[in-house]
């Protein structure tokens, strides 16, 4: 199974990357991601700002019930309704963003979701596992089920594939 995807985006023009792997399988055994990209959508992640350009990119499927805004970031369509991540710019200062990658983790994911495997997914898999120390807090600090206490670590986690509704 090889396939090869090309990309016309805002951020990106006749950019090339191949699916090796099944949509949605073998992914790497520490990589375990609760939600999927589609499921992340139609939650409400990064304001709906974040793929309101890639429809071409991805299945149609994944915005059927997306939370978007074209226009601008709205924090109201976060699950949590509440702003939670920093601009893309300082993503860009820190250096975390990998050239082929240039929306970031989330745009790393949804790759890698569909089936491709890049030389930065050992980097972003470390990060996504790094989020686990904010289920800890979650943990120690709220109420299991009270998605009111710490709704910013919440819907940051969320941005991450993780479901803090569980804890």
């Amino acid at each position: 199974m090889s396939k090869i995807v090309i990309v016309n985006d805002r951020m990106q023009q006749d950019y090339r990357y191949e699916l090796v792997c099944e949509r949605g399988r073998d992914f790497s055994e520490d990589f375990k991601p609760q939600l999927t990209p589609s499921q992340m959508l139609a939650m409400g992640v990064f304001g709906g700002k974040y793929m309101t350009d890639c429809g071409a990119e991805f299945p149609g499927e994944w915005f059927q019930n997306a939370k978007l805004s074209p226009e601008k970031h709205n924090p109201n369509l976060n699950f949590f309704q509440i702003k939670a991540s920093k601009p893309l710019s300082y993503w860009q200062e820190k250096g975390w963003i990998h050239e082929d990658d240039p929306r970031g983790w989330f745009q790393w994911y949804c790759r890698y979701y569909m089936g491709r495997r890049h030389e930065d997914d050992d980097r972003q898999i470390r990060r996504w596992k790094a989020m686990t120390r904010h289920i800890s807090q979650l943990r120690n600090n709220c109420m299991k089920g009270d998605l009111l206490c710490r709704p910013r670590q919440r819907q940051a986690l969320l941005h991450w594939a993780y479901d803090s509704r569980d804890f």
